[in-house]
């Protein structure tokens, strides 16, 4: 175990996290085109770098990898792979997809870089009342942490689990080259002459079939160790969401004309996700507005998080000391973050000095609550955030989708950031780090986050309009910013038949389940479903639902059956399967594009 004397910010531990960071950006870019979501990669940087600087011992007899030059190392590369919520997975391609305004690469690295700067000002802010002050958990933090403390108690435990992480990896990578560029994978479904009826109307039409719907079983591995990270209770209200709308209201809305089906024989999700978006968004936007509240209320529970007691410490005499930082530095870069992403916003965009401020002003207060909102739950509200935005800049700049998406785009990129760093900084105060150091450290692999993820994005996605909201692109993310952004600027009018009763229903049902779990006793609140999980399952294909679904059960099957295993090889298994396959998959990516 290191003991204070040992190194913390040292070149090693910047260049480590940077480069791991840009591995691990491309998996959440690839993950958050694919389903809408991202996940910590802290954990995974800090097996990762651990692997490779024990090999170099033992190689090349290098001096041996200290704790919290790990602890570095993983702030660097965590903040470097949530670079997305800088908005490369949701307004950015929707802006495309509205206007056509593609960005180039320069020009969309400086972009995500300021957004998300501006989420480590306000962490900046908000470390000592909120992780020093309110003793908030910041489970996440505390997983990493305990993580680290682990591997470096047991040793031989630690070479195990990395063993395990990467054999899964390579497992994952293999079969999705494989489908690829050999056998060529397929979907299953059940037969296609065995047609789905709608449960609440008279049927849908006879050609709609298991397979038309996305009913089917995956072979992607990737979802499997999506839905073994996400849980039991999001994987089940995922298989949930999809079995009422791709089962039961999507063959109704087809029965009554609504929605219209795709040509025979091939995957309807395109032209029915046009009408299916409109509750699955409400559902999502209202689940979420309304258990956010709730924490901010102190009434929402959470089982399964206690409050931390507070870091001890010296009370600070001056702000600079109370921040953790040096303060002439901080002011002057914060000043120069603000001044950035207002500039940027106006030249770029053509929004408007006001409505650029606001958008600054806005991410500052709505960074706060969301980072609150983690510390409590674990659970980043950043979509809710998003549609707060959204429906503000509504009434800023009214009519104009340009100013809605990127100025969101600044809200959700500061919310992102600045919760991610205060995960980070939650680790470290138990690991006994140096803010500042973490700081710092955050600086950098937003630098390496959004040069990489930038470029990723770009390769991946060359033409937005033709490429995304289709089976092989769904972007639920991008859909959902796209269909707030039209309806602010167009009215109520462009909505399709019978959606309003839709999301009148859908709405309903987003307050009753947060409000459930305040009202209901605890051991039957445990069972509701989240209306967050089930509203996304709306919006994106079935198969994937299901495959994650899938992934929960192994996960919740593996804990009761074998405990000690799944404890201590669960999530190494979990994180190979997701970064082994994105990474294939980017290379696939790659290898078309360059064939082309």
């Amino acid at each position: 175990m290191n003991t204070p004397t040992q190194p913390e910010l040292t070149r090693r531990s910047i260049l480590t996290g940077m480069a791991i960071g840009a591995v691990l950006t491309p998996c959440n870019v690839y993950s958050g085109l694919k389903i809408g979501w991202s996940f910590n990669m802290s954990i995974a940087a800090a097996l990762i770098s651990l692997a490779f600087w024990r090999l170099a011992e033992d190689l090349f007899d290098a001096r041996p990898w200290g704790l919290l030059e790990n602890n570095i190392n993983q702030t660097t590369a965590s903040s470097a792979a949530s670079i997305i919520s800088g908005g490369l997975v949701a307004p950015i391609p929707a802006l495309a997809l509205l206007t056509g305004q593609q960005m180039g690469y320069a020009v969309l690295s400086l972009w995500v870089f300021a957004v998300s700067a501006l989420g480590i000002v306000v962490a900046v802010l908000m470390r000592r009342p909120m992780i020093e002050g309110q003793g908030l958990v910041f489970p996440s933090g505390v997983a990493t942490a305990e993580t680290v403390r682990e591997i470096y108690g047991r040793s031989a435990e630690a070479a195990l689990r990395i063993r395990t992480l990467f054999g899964a990896a390579g497992i994952a990578a293999l079969l999705k080259l494989v489908g690829d560029f050999g056998v060529g994978w397929t979907r299953w479904s059940p037969p296609l002459g065995v047609p789905v009826r709608g449960a609440l109307g008279a049927g849908g039409p006879a050609a709609a079939s298991f397979k038309s719907l996305g009913l089917s079983l995956d072979p992607s591995l990737l979802m499997i160790g999506f839905g073994a990270i996400i849980g039991t209770r999001a994987g089940v209200s995922l298989l949930l969401g999809a079995i009422v709308a791709w089962l039961a209201i999507g063959p109704w809305a087809l029965a009554q004309g609504w929605a219209q089906p795709g040509e025979a024989g091939a995957v309807w999700f395109g032209p029915m996700v046009e009408w299916l978006i409109w509750p699955g968004v409400t559902l999502m936007a209202v689940s979420s507005l309304t258990g956010f509240g709730l924490a901010l209320l102190g009434r929402r529970r959470n089982p399964d998080v206690s409050r931390a007691a507070p870091s001890s410490g010296v009370v600070r005499a001056t702000l600079g000391e109370r921040l953790q930082v040096p303060l002439r530095p901080f002011l002057i870069g914060g000043a120069l973050v603000v001044m950035l992403a207002v500039g940027l916003q106006s030249v770029l965009f053509g929004t408007g000095w006001f409505a650029s401020g606001v958008a600054v002003t806005l991410s500052l207060f709505l960074a706060v609550v969301a980072a609150r909102v983690v510390g409590e739950t674990g659970i980043p509200p950043i979509g809710a955030i998003g549609k707060v935005a959204q429906l503000s800049f509504g009434v800023v700049a009214p009519g104009n989708v340009t100013a809605n998406l990127m100025g969101a785009n600044v809200t959700g990129g500061a919310a992102g950031q600045c919760a991610d760093l205060l995960n980070d900084l939650r680790a470290g105060a138990m690991l006994g780090a140096t803010p500042r150091y973490q700081i710092l450290a955050q600086c950098f692999g937003v630098l390496v986050g959004a040069l990489v993820g930038s470029a990723v994005y770009l390769v991946l996605i060359p033409d937005p309009a033709a490429m995304l909201l289709t089976s092989e692109w769904p972007a639920p993310a991008v859909a959902t910013w796209k269909v707030v952004a039209e309806v602010l600027a167009d009215g109520f009018s462009a909505l399709p038949p019978a959606s309003p009763v839709a999301m009148l229903l859908a709405a309903a049902l987003g307050l009753a389940l947060p409000a459930g779990e305040i009202l209901l006793p605890r051991r039957a609140a445990r069972y509701l479903p989240s209306g967050a999980a089930m509203g996304l399952a709306f919006v994106i294909p079935a198969w994937i639902s299901i495959s994650l679904f899938a992934g929960a059960m192994c996960a919740a099957a593996a804990r009761a059956w074998v405990p000690g295993l799944a404890a201590r090889f669960a999530l190494a298994v979990a994180a190979g399967l997701v970064a082994g396959e994105s990474l294939a998959g980017i290379g696939t990516a790659m290898v078309r594009l360059l064939g082309h």
